[in-house]
């Protein structure tokens, strides 16, 4: 095996969607201030073992560097899981090499800093790789961002989780619900965490889409992050940090894949219409060469309107073959012309996600293709909304919850919001086939929560509704 167990390559059709990701996302946060920055691999064990809880949540998933060819090295050295250790002795005097080396924070007019960085990271450990979803290095970003005031970094935790519910809804076609991580699931160092969280109706499964976490002064606490207020007391910074990563193209393919292969919203398709000639072995050869030129003409008006385009007019190959092979890719609207389609100065154009098909003139369809890729995409989320909600229960007896995820659904249950609690229902909920159930999120909009309204699963007083589910 050449690859190593738990890794995988991005091809050029995944990375194309990757890329429409991060341009829609950089160009959200530079409107928010952010700078882009790019800080080391490695993380020394020194820095790494500043923070104890931080470094507890992820011990088993940091991979080592112990040697240099064939010696050992006096230390190991960390391959970053994140980059909370990496970057924060470098916001303090703790990242100064020498008195006169500068300091980033230092008085409230350094304040926020607020850096992120497009790059890999390595989480070692792991049961059950799954392609995107679950493996051991991935591509991310993580924006890591210091402020003088609770207020503003509570108000930016919001902003990102917003653009990363965005990402989804708005380039992939996928709902998503944003709420508060329980205690339990939470971001090991941090006061609070917020996702996006995603789920996939095929599988009955929940996907923590993104996240971002309000720090609160705990690592600036470690790492001395201190900055001189304006009646120059000294106080610590607080610090936030948020991530969103190639997890997010896996959550598209399996909640808009069908039997034919992956099925693309047109917003960060690589190709959004192929165009297939269709020759007939009864045509003349002005006829062909007519057909080539028709199509030549439709593939440059097409390009012009904007659209992403492509001609397959490989003669080796029959339509047929050509259909199954870009439906496969998930191509969203195929443009076939043949012979008889020519006579009538039209073509036909199929759509990838319904199969639908309509007959458009020639001289429309430069105008038509890109109305129908926005309908397309509107229909795409449409249809993934209706089925988000239809997998969306609520319950308020134990037996409801149950009954709720053996139909391979979330559940909208009300909850004391204890740890102990959260544990048990895992345990409890598990079975010979499938894993046990845990809470994806505490949901932001939070139907009325009557007065007396006990938990479901311990009978105490309910102090919330927890969106719970089986999940990656």
């Amino acid at each position: 095996m050449l690859l190593l167990a738990g890794c995988y390559i991005l091809r050029p059709n995944s990375f194309s969607i990757w890329e429409s990701i991060t341009a829609f996302f950089d160009k959200g946060i530079k409107d928010l201030g952010v700078q882009n920055a790019y800080f080391p691999l490695f993380v020394t064990e020194n820095a790494l073992n500043t923070e104890k809880d931080h470094v507890e949540g992820f011990a088993a998933e940091v991979a080592w560097v112990t040697k240099s060819g064939q010696s050992e090295l006096d230390r190991p050295i960390a391959i970053r899981p994140t980059s909370e250790t990496v970057m924060y002795p470098y916001y303090a005097q703790a990242g100064a090499q020498s008195p006169e080396t500068e300091i980033w924070i230092r008085s409230h007019r350094d304040l926020p800093l607020r850096l992120n960085q497009w790059t890999n990271v390595v989480r070692w450990e792991f049961k059950h790789p799954t392609p995107f979803i679950r493996t051991r290095e991935f591509l991310w970003q993580e924006g890591h961002t210091a402020f003088a005031t609770k207020a503003e970094a509570e108000e930016e935790v919001l902003q990102i989780l917003d653009l990363y519910s965005r990402v989804y809804t708005d380039l992939l076609a996928v709902p998503v619900c944003k709420g508060k991580k329980s205690a339990k699931e939470k971001f090991a160092g941090s006061l609070y965490s917020t996702s996006v969280e995603a789920f996939v109706p095929a599988t009955g499964r929940g996907v923590q889409g993104g996240t971002s976490h309000c720090l609160g002064q705990n690592f600036s606490k470690m790492f001395k992050i201190e900055f001189e207020a304006d009646d120059g007391s000294k106080q610590f910074a607080w610090q936030n940090s948020w991530g969103l990563s190639t997890r997010t193209i896996g959550v598209m393919i399996m909640v808009h894949g069908d039997d034919k292969g992956i099925v693309m919203p047109p917003r960060v398709a690589p190709l959004q219409v192929i165009v297939i000639p269709i020759p007939a072995g009864s045509m003349s050869d002005a006829q062909r060469a007519e057909l080539t030129s028709t199509t030549a003409d439709l593939v440059a008006q097409l390009k012009q309107a904007g659209v992403r385009v492509q001609c397959d007019d490989r003669d080796n190959y029959r339509p047929g073959w050509k259909y199954n092979h870009w439906e496969v890719k998930g191509v969203p609207i195929r443009l076939e012309l043949g012979f008889k389609d020519l006579e009538k100065k039209s073509a036909v154009l199929a759509r990838r996600d319904t199969g639908a098909k309509e007959t458009v003139a020639l001289t429309d369809v430069a105008a038509r293709v890109p109305e129908l890729l926005e309908q397309i995409q509107a229909d795409m989320l449409a249809r993934s909304t209706a089925e988000f909600e239809e997998c969306k229960e609520t319950a308020t007896t134990w037996d409801e919850f149950m009954a709720a995820l053996d139909r391979k659904h979330m559940v909208l249950a009300p909850w004391a919001d204890e740890e102990e609690i959260e544990e048990d229902v895992r345990k409890r909920s598990a079975t010979a086939e499938a894993m046990g159930a845990k809470t994806l999120c505490i949901p932001l909009e939070q139907p009325e929560l009557p007065p007396g309204t006990k938990c479901f699963a311990s009978g105490k007083d309910a102090k919330n509704w927890a969106l719970w589910g089986r999940s990656y």
